[in-house]
């Protein structure tokens, strides 16, 4: 079986002043051949995790589905 990396993708923050540095595991990552290394702003006020589909993926018919969990 042969296989390898397709997407890699890492999420850093840099307070004013700091520079960028790669996380090792990264650099690691990265053997011989091509690569495209994009940097792209994420944007002020953008939130960086959404639970939305934790959210979404309620139904109303849950409702009362652990309530006879003995562990509660």
């Amino acid at each position: 079986m042969k296989d390898h990396l397709k997407h890699l993708e890492y999420e850093i923050e840099l307070q004013p002043g700091e520079r960028l540095t790669l996380p090792p595991a990264l650099i690691d990552s990265v053997g011989a051949g091509r690569w495209v290394i994009t940097v792209q702003s994420v944007g002020v006020g953008t939130p960086i995790r959404s639970h939305s589909a934790f959210l979404n993926g309620y139904a109303a018919d849950d409702e009362g589905l652990y309530d006879d969990d003995s562990g509660r």
